[in-house]
């Protein structure tokens, strides 16, 4: 099931969300023209990833099985909201001690790089080695991004300081925990990089969540974050059927085919 993340935005915002059962196509355009871009980040992380992911796949710009991480990328807090931003991209090693400079050498590049970026940064690390050895990061690390106004990190390496990372209220996410950060050292920054299958580029707009990461092709974010409020009112139809607890197989089957056909009526228009 995927749905609406209840969370306090501007008015503008609420009002945009209380009318997104009843867009049509020829009114996402002029949406577009006065909602800034930030009001179109706050409207993405109104919705869950899957939600996302779901509306993405109504325009056929990729195939359905790329565009998100693999399961090996987990969310460290999963009770936490849906995070978006713009991908802010690292490489690093932890199995080798670096030649030079010390344990948190790189992060004031990588921190300057965030002004690069179109809106908040997501940190994303490439875990280079294999197996991953210490963790990419640890509360000094998520306290600075948190300081210059990441979103949230996420990284194909372990983590650790979970308990206080967690009260910092950062939205974390890797492939498991380990205690040590070993030889934790930075050793490129702004650069493509694969984490969790994924090709990320610096500025690849991401949202994420308790269930996973997927990228939103910039040719159609604004398109997708007015779409979702449809798309989730065409899976209500089914969802509420089968909540109502009348358990009549045809009164379902019709709540089921009026879904998809919303659902395909939907993706024509996105797709005109």
């Amino acid at each position: 099931m995927s749905g609406v993340i209840e969370l306090p935005f501007s008015d503008s915002i609420t009002a945009v969300l209380s009318a997104g059962s009843f867009v049509r196509a020829n009114s996402y355009a002029s949406m577009l023209e006065y909602m800034p871009a930030s009001a179109h980040l706050q409207l993405l992380a109104q919705y869950d990833t899957p939600t996302i992911s779901n509306v993405i796949e109504l325009f056929h710009v990729r195939p359905r099985n790329t565009g998100y991480m693999d399961a090996r990328i987990r969310a460290c807090f999963p009770e936490m909201p849906p995070i978006v931003g713009y991908a802010s991209t690292a490489t690093m090693r932890t199995a080798w001690p670096r030649t030079h400079g010390d344990v948190y050498s790189g992060l004031d590049e990588q921190i300057t790089c965030f002004a690069e970026l179109p809106g908040p940064a997501i940190v994303v690390f490439q875990d280079l080695d294999d197996p991953a050895i210490g963790a990419t990061f640890g509360e000094v690390m998520c306290a600075s991004y948190r300081c210059f106004g990441a979103a949230g990190i996420i990284t194909s390496g372990p983590a650790r300081d979970l308990e206080q990372v967690r009260r910092l209220g950062f939205a974390t996410f890797s492939n498991g925990v380990v205690c040590s950060h070993a030889y934790s050292h930075i050793t490129s920054v702004h650069q493509p990089v694969r984490v969790g299958g994924l090709e990320v580029r610096p500025g690849d707009l991401l949202h994420a969540d308790a269930n996973g990461v997927c990228s939103i092709p910039d040719s159609i974010a604004s398109e997708v974050a007015h779409a979702a409020a449809e798309f989730v009112a065409c899976e209500a139809v089914c969802i509420e059927c089968a909540l109502s607890g009348t358990r009549d197989v045809k009164a379902y089957s019709h709540a089921r085919r009026e879904m998809l056909h919303r659902i395909e009526e939907l993706g024509k228009r996105l797709r005109k």
